[in-house]
């Protein structure tokens, strides 16, 4: 990483519907940080396709500082969006990208924001931190991205970070290595952040319908839960999980139902079913390539499941979210 002699620049690269919380909990402790020390280490640009204001998925505005042709020196540059951001000028955009890329600007992405990345080519071959609630979706649409359960993935000058805390993380990080262990420690205090997460660190995934994260579960039930993750799209039976954790079929069913509130078969079938659900409402796949990705031999048994679970077809949520993207000029909720 290069000193700079007017403090490191980075910019923040920022589409309609991208999530506010990412951009705040990237400047906030940088902002901080130049506080503490008494000078400026850190500065940063916001940046947007075209100089026009961008509108955030909370709805408040924001006016880029420059466009992305006009951005030439800067160190890092990270993408804000949701999963359906795309450029309106794609070639010319993604040759800006590339531009920078090239001539050694570190290229990140936050949350949503590894949809677009991913677009641009320059993820290919990487590894990149994907949010549990985009996984399904972005597997299928990029194979050639190595997809991360790590909050903060740092891969050959690709920087990505799964959802806003991960995000203050990756600044903090950024401090330590610019500033020392001692700033670091300051601007954490400050906002009374915790702790800082590295790399190793897997993101928590909420467990349905609870509000328990997995990590916070008896060992049998967690181990089950991540071999239910493990088998989407080749479904698993409910007896051979019970033997994989080492209980008979009716202590893990009990086991299972005291910790989760639900039996195995129905949380299973609820999981794959939100896969499915990332699918209808963030990929253009069809509802047969769906249902084969989530362990349905056939369309109607997906359906009927479907609409138990979320009152409409797979057909009906698909065409609900694209009129509210059209109508409204907004993504799905952006994390």
């Amino acid at each position: 990483m290069h000193h700079n002699e007017n403090g490191l620049h980075l910019g923040f690269l920022i589409f309609p519907g991208f999530p506010m919380a990412c951009l705040t909990s990237a400047i906030e402790p940088l902002r901080a940080a130049n506080e503490i020390i008494g000078r400026r280490a850190f500065r940063w640009s916001v940046v947007a396709e075209t100089g026009s204001r961008v509108v955030s998925s909370a709805e408040v505005g924001f006016d880029p500082d420059l466009a992305l042709a006009d951005l030439e020196n800067v160190d890092q540059l990270y993408i804000l969006s949701g999963p359906s951001g795309r450029f309106q000028n794609a070639r010319s955009s993604n040759a800006a990208l590339r531009r920078l890329a090239r001539h050694g600007t570190g290229i990140g992405a936050f949350s949503g924001g590894i949809f677009p990345l991913a677009r641009s080519g320059l993820l290919d071959g990487h590894k990149a931190s994907v949010h549990w609630c985009y996984e399904t979706a972005f597997k299928a649409e990029f194979p050639n991205v190595l997809a991360s359960e790590k909050v903060i993935t740092i891969d050959r000058g690709r920087l990505t970070a799964a959802g806003a805390t991960a995000v203050f993380d990756l600044m903090l990080r950024l401090i330590d290595q610019q500033l020392g262990a001692e700033a670091m420690t300051e601007v954490a205090c400050w906002f009374q952040h915790p702790f800082m997460r590295g790399e190793e660190v897997e993101q928590k995934i909420p467990t349905l319908r609870s509000d328990r994260t997995e990590d916070m579960l008896p060992a049998p039930v967690a181990r089950a839960i991540r071999l239910f993750a493990e088998h989407i799209e080749d479904p698993i039976q409910i007896a051979e999980v019970a033997e994989a954790v080492d209980l008979s079929s009716r202590q893990f069913d009990r086991s299972f139902k005291r910790s989760t509130g639900q039996s195995p078969l129905k949380y299973y079938r609820l999981l794959r079913l939100k896969k499915a659900r990332q699918m209808a409402l963030y990929s253009n796949d069809t509802i047969t390539e769906i249902a084969l990705a989530v362990g349905y031999a056939s369309t109607t048994p997906l359906v009927r499941h479907y609409i138990q679970a979320f009152g409409v077809t797979p057909q009906e949520d698909r065409k609900q979210a694209n009129l509210f993207r059209v109508k409204e000029n907004a993504p799905l909720p952006a994390i």
